[in-house]
């Protein structure tokens, strides 16, 4: 029975999406699955920690039994603590099967730090806070020989450097340091979230992965000369439709993504029918160069919480692979054939156009090293959700010195941002606005992938209007192609909207954030103040193009 419901249920993962007439998708992406599980040796947050550990372990256990029945391979990442441990370095060394990695996680715990001369400040041998439990609560130098400290001793054990190095988020210098002395060869860090766990990563490359600055490790670089060569692949596996406005209004978060612990109404990898439909959207949608999953989850959830999920995941994946729909790898092979691949970041998409709530929203990512840029369409109504630029040489709060915050932030350089910029009663956006002034109802969008890797999305007014909108690695384009010359784009946000703009004139926006002023240049096209919006773009001959690569 259990063989027959596995059949059909890969069926419809397999054929669903192919039904959807809106996505024209293309046979030479390919879709890659790391399966990624982090290990520590302590979880502070219980009644027992000690007794913990047992549980912790075992966990471990499961998660290789399971994968060495699926055969499938697997990267596992050792916080130092759980490195120390021989039951760790027993089972990692004689029970993980030819195909398996075991790399490092990059959260600084109580002995990673006392066995480099540093007094731990921590309130647990591991504890969470951005100042303690990460890199960036250090000094550069003081980086430096944690890295060195953790590379020695993982050589001691495994007689090799670990090629993979992830962590919820990690510094530029000591990702450079990794890179330039260790020759890692991939990272991976959290996906786009604000306020959760006390971090906030927001307006980044959103899913995939890229090349980061050697200034900023969460901004993308432009330049060869400017990106730290190691590929950083984003974590979890967010919901691309509701993670983005998940807690709009307030200053944090919750959780909608693949991790396995996570269920309920509103989705999450713990719930067999959104996993169904995330994997549609991830495996059979547009995506333009490749689209990325990661799967897995750390230790300290315990096997009790993640079994379900990864009961409902793994044998999907399995059947995914054997049906050549996507490659199973692990964290170094990804990073490896990244880097061979592609000497500067690519340009990517990631695409649903299926609700998972059935309330008929739809949503198109597109990423590429100068900027990312989100659309969504809430039933009939449609507007940019999100624009980002990305500029290499902004440097990150923690590039030279040690953050002092229990919390961490990493931003990006704001156009249009619909979550911080909104609120429960109004969302922020860059909208369709005819001559009236009133946002037209449109259709259902196409979504293409051509040549060179373009992405475009199509789509009509209920009025009778055509619209084009084609995004390029360093620009994009809004072009109307059938109907009156009478419409525009306007932004709108809440009135106490911390905004960046300086000034807003003809053919350009002047801005500054966190520090850091930067510019929009539009080629086509003309932007205004107005009094009921932030500002306006007129088209030039029914076409907008947004220049986002010009530095001035």
């Amino acid at each position: 029975m259990r063989a027959i419901n596995l059949f059909l249920l890969t069926f419809f993962l397999l054929t669903s999406c192919r039904k959807q007439p809106t996505a024209v998708s293309s046979s030479d992406s390919p879709r890659i699955v790391n399966i990624i599980n982090f290990i520590r040796q302590l979880e502070p947050r219980t009644d027992d920690p000690n007794l913990m550990q047992d549980e912790l372990y075992e966990t471990v256990v499961e998660q290789i039994k399971q994968l060495k029945h699926y055969g499938l391979p697997g990267t596992f990442l050792l916080q130092y603590d759980a490195l120390l441990n021989p039951k760790y370095q027993e089972l990692l060394k004689n029970e993980l099967a030819a195909g398996f990695e075991v790399g490092a996680w990059w959260e600084i715990t109580q002995p990673h730090a006392e066995a480099v001369g540093l007094v731990w400040r921590g309130r647990f041998p591991w504890d969470w806070h951005a100042d303690v439990g990460f890199a960036t609560g250090y000094t550069p130098e003081e980086r430096e020989k944690l890295v060195d400290e953790y590379m020695d001793k993982f050589k001691s054990v495994f007689g090799k450097y670990p090629a993979s190095v992830g962590s919820w988020f990690i510094d530029a210098h000591t990702l450079g340091y990794l890179y330039d002395k260790y020759h890692i060869v991939a990272s991976c860090n959290c996906k786009d979230q604000v306020g959760t766990d006390g971090y906030t990563l927001w307006g980044g490359y959103w899913n995939q992965a890229y090349y980061p600055s050697r200034k900023n490790a969460y901004m993308p670089a432009q330049t060869e000369t400017g990106q730290i060569p190691v590929p950083v692949f984003r974590m979890l596996g967010s919901d691309p439709i509701y993670q983005y406005e998940a807690g709009l209004g307030g200053r944090s978060q919750h959780v909608i993504s693949l991790e396995p612990v996570y269920q309920g109404h509103e989705g999450g990898g713990g719930e067999r029918r959104w996993v169904e439909w995330f994997f549609c959207s991830m495996f059979d949608e547009p995506c333009l160069a490749f689209n990325y999953v990661q799967a897995g989850q750390e230790n300290s959830f315990t096997w009790a919480q993640m079994k379900k999920g990864l009961e409902i995941q793994i044998p999907l994946i399995d059947s995914l692979r054997k049906q050549s729909k996507v490659r199973v790898e692990t964290l170094e092979t990804s990073g490896r054939w990244f880097r061979e691949k592609y000497p500067l970041t690519p340009a990517t998409a990631v695409t649903a156009l299926t609700d998972f709530r059935n309330q008929g929203n739809k949503t198109v990512w597109y990423n590429s090293r100068f900027y990312r840029a989100n659309l969504v369409w809430e039933g009939d109504a449609f507007r940019f959700r999100a624009i980002h630029l990305f500029d290499e040489r902004m440097e990150s709060d923690y590039l030279t010195k040690a953050g002092t915050s229990t919390q961490c932030v990493y931003t990006t350089l704001p156009l249009v941002d619909g979550f911080f910029w909104s609120s429960r009663d109004k969302k922020a956006g860059l909208r369709l606005t005819d001559k009236d002034g009133n946002h037209p109802a449109v259709n259902t969008p196409v979504v293409s992938e051509l040549p060179d890797n373009v992405l475009q999305i199509e789509f009509s007014t209920v009025s009778g209007q055509t619209f084009k909108i084609v995004f390029y690695d360093d620009r994009f384009e809004v072009i109307c192609t059938k109907g009156d010359a009478g419409w525009s784009l306007e932004l709108e946000t809440v009135p106490d909207a911390e905004l960046p703009f300086r000034s807003i004139e003809n053919s350009q926006i002047k801005a500054s954030w966190n520090g850091f002023d930067y510019s929009v240049i539009f080629e086509k096209g003309a932007v205004e103040k107005t009094d009921n919006s932030v500002f306006r773009i007129k088209p030039d001959k029914n076409k907008i193009v947004v220049n986002c690569s010009k530095r001035i």
